[in-house]
């Protein structure tokens, strides 16, 4: 397990510069469809801070493969986490920041402005795993951050597919601090195959959703679209 006890101080605006750093140098992979792999993409400080905050995994017995199965218990860079931690403001400043929406427009083909930030921060347990999908329409783009510790984190990646009927042909690495990046679409399949978790997976889901978006008390900025 790493050893993430240092203490944690991310100057201001330091984010959104490492982001920016992180998202010129990421690797882009064509097969099975573009994605985007990256490492340390947040500041050491940071990444430590959210492995620290002080919420516990939620009981769950069976996702039936679906993380909207159990809703009420999910969590959410939204505005009363921001007040309430200061990672979560940071972090969600960083991505909300124009220059990042705007590397991110360049760098991925998708227009970004207008939309909502939404930042999940999720913490699985034994018995977690996801069933091939695409994700919804509304989600414009979706980057995971790996931020679990465990020895054999890297295995916790999220699995792609060729097809959703096929075992998946790729998983990304969790190794703590890294990261996924996709632009959703009808061929972007992805899931979690089930396997062993020994302690918790955690990872930030970060997406740019419409407007129509209706579950207003997940979005970090409710009122203010990116530029």
């Amino acid at each position: 397990m790493l050893d993430i006890s240092l203490p944690v101080s991310t100057p201001p605006g330091a984010t959104a510069k490492h982001l920016h750093h992180v998202l010129e140098a990421c690797n882009q992979q064509e097969w099975p469809f573009r994605h985007w792999l990256l490492t340390q993409v947040l500041p050491a400080d940071a990444a430590k801070a959210v492995h620290g905050l002080p919420w516990q995994p939620p009981a769950i017995d069976d996702t039936q493969g679906r993380r909207e199965t159990h809703n009420a218990s999910r969590r959410f860079f939204n505005a009363e986490a921001r007040q309430q931690f200061a990672v979560a403001a940071d972090v969600a400043e960083a991505l909300q920041h124009p220059e990042t929406v705007g590397l991110l427009s360049r760098r991925c083909g998708v227009a970004l402005k207008g939309s909502f930030l939404r930042i999940e921060y999720c913490q699985d347990t034994a018995g977690f795993w996801l069933e091939p999908h695409t994700d919804i329409g509304a989600k414009l783009f979706t980057m995971l951050i790996y931020l679990s510790t465990e020895a054999d984190a890297d295995q916790w990646g999220t699995d792609i597919y060729a097809d959703p009927a096929k075992p998946p042909v790729g998983r990304a690495n969790a190794a703590f601090n890294r990261g996924l990046i996709f632009v959703p679409g009808t061929d972007t399949w992805h899931g979690f195959e089930p396997r062993t978790i020994r302690g918790v997976r955690r990872t930030l889901i970060v997406n740019y959703v419409k407007p129509e978006w209706r579950s207003r008390h997940e979005l970090a900025y409710p009122d203010q679209p990116v530029g």
